[in-house]
């Protein structure tokens, strides 16, 4: 049986999209599931559209998800060079090898005339005007000009272009392992251009041709590439290969269902659509990222996975090993996912209450470095037992916390104006003396002290505690007051009592 080996083939004309990762994830899950090989290709052919940064952007973004690659760039392997930009001498020969056999020709139509072919068929009611079987005849190419006339203007230095020749009245098959047998009439194909003028393939030609070459086996790639198909399989027809077998992933969708998440969308709609942070090296613009928002990349990927794809079970937590062992092109859906949100904040605050302590305190120790903060290790572990369930992204872990690092430095005017009575100070002076003389100071016999307290007085529980929580931590959040006091304990909770008064008076 041939060894499966797969790829992944973005182009660097900007950061990596979501559905991008999705696509590469599972290339990754199915090739690994196979014991397959698994490639990435960066298919910079259209150089009028690379960008700066994205391609390290790229690989980048793949190792953080965990998506590792078998061969590819920074990797090579036996069919190196991965960067289509390298391999152009590659290209030509199959392009003069469709030429000479008739399933090509030259084209030499300057813009304007391509223009003036357009708006005549326009004119005429033509929906879609495309160069083809109808247009092809009236057109300046090797098909309409005499072989001495073309040697003439191929020789002088004119420009022009290679395309394809299409069949007049054919129906093309492609078969696909999601959508299964789809027929496409040829004559909804219109003769794309396979050779460019300043020397480079198109897309078209060389993905065919590097797929070929890197023995690529399936290719699974985004719906929209579902349209460019059948060209494709008229290519590997034309040169006398056998195609991959294709697989076309459904679209990522909106959260309402309404049009294809797009790159445009990210902060737009109030979540990141890029796996990373970008800086657009042109306008300064800046995306946000899953990475930097505070996703873990085991919670981006779980997510990630079931957009599209399911295991036939009511299990929705799968590690990436367990994804392998699951994972079949069979078991994804023809029709486009939604994208949720706040299922994917669901993935992330599963991930992050399953971590253990010591990676977790990890993650806020690196927050705390950020804000110039410090503490033990030891500290920082038993803050994190005390707050981590609270947490749903990473900055949440200082946001639940940091109380416990600073003594706040300003209190919440809606907590103050409910719970603080000109009683208050007095009362918190008694609190204070309370806990001067408290030996244990444990979490548990501090509750029962300050409970006991609160009965022998007369006094409202609700009125005591979130007076305490005030002063202690600024509002009304954090986990119980008798928690932070023993974790912040005596000095610093009798200087918080103290100093709260002062400030808030």
């Amino acid at each position: 049986m041939k060894e499966v080996r797969v790829r992944f083939a973005p182009s660097p004309t900007g950061p990596l999209h979501i559905g991008g990762v999705r696509t590469a994830l599972y290339n990754y899950l199915f090739a690994r599931k196979h014991q397959g090989k698994f490639l990435l290709r960066i298919e910079d052919t259209d150089q009028t559209r690379y960008v700066p940064g994205a391609e390290d952007y790229i690989i980048e973004s793949l190792k953080w998800c965990g998506i590792t690659y078998d061969e590819g760039v920074g990797i090579d392997g036996p069919h190196a060079p991965y960067r289509q930009s390298e391999r152009k001498e590659l290209y030509r020969q199959y392009a003069d090898q469709l030429v000479k056999e008739g399933h090509a020709y030259y084209a030499f139509d300057t813009p304007e005339a391509l223009e003036e072919m357009r708006e005549r068929l326009k004119a005429k009611g033509v929906a879609t005007p495309q160069y083809d079987a109808f247009t092809r005849p009236e057109m300046t190419n090797s098909l309409t000009l005499s072989e001495a006339e073309c040697t003439s203007r191929i020789v002088s230095g004119e420009p022009y272009v290679i395309r394809i020749l299409i069949p007049e009245n054919e129906e093309i098959i492609v078969n696909d392992l999601i959508r299964g047998e789809v027929n496409v009439h040829s004559s909804r194909l219109d003769d794309k251009v396979l050779f460019k003028s300043d020397g480079m393939p198109t897309y078209h030609l060389a993905n065919i041709v590097d797929d070929h070459l890197m023995e690529i086996t399936h290719v699974i790639r985004g719906e929209e590439w579902l349209p460019s198909a059948p060209l494709h399989v008229l290519l590997y027809k034309y040169l006398g290969w056998e195609p991959p077998q294709f697989a076309h992933l459904p679209l990522l969708l909106k959260p309402d269902g309404n049009g294809k998440l797009s790159k445009r969308d990210g902060d737009r709609l109030g979540f990141p659509v890029f796996p990373l942070r970008w800086t657009d090296p042109v306008s300064g613009e800046v995306s946000s990222g899953y990475r930097e928002s505070g996703y873990l990349p085991q919670a981006f990927i779980n997510m990630l996975a079931l957009l599209g794809w399911n295991p036939g079970t009511e299990q929705e937590v799968f590690s990436m090993d367990e994804l392998v062992e699951l994972f079949s092109i069979e078991r994804v859906g023809k029709s486009g996912s939604k994208f949720d949100p706040e299922k994917a904040k669901w993935f992330n605050h599963h991930y992050l209450s399953t971590l253990d302590i010591a990676s977790v305190a990890g993650l806020l120790g690196d927050l705390l470095k950020e804000k110039g903060l410090s503490a033990t290790e030891e500290y920082i572990q038993q803050v994190v037992a005390l707050t981590k369930e609270r947490a749903v992204l990473i900055p949440d872990l200082y946001e639940q916390s940091w109380f416990f690092f600073k003594e706040p430095d300003s209190y919440d005017d809606k907590v103050v104006q409910k719970f603080w009575k000109p009683e208050t100070p007095a009362l918190l002076g008694k609190i204070a003396d309370l806990l001067k003389q408290t030996a244990d100071f444990s979490a548990e016999s501090l509750e029962t002290t300050i409970k006991s307290f609160i009965h022998d007085n007369g006094l409202g529980m609700g009125q005591v505690m979130n007076t305490l929580r005030l002063v202690l931590v600024g509002g009304s959040f954090g986990p119980g007051v008798a928690a932070i006091i023993a974790l912040l304990g005596r000095e610093e909770t009798l200087k918080r009592i103290s100093r709260a008064p002062e400030v808030i008076q």
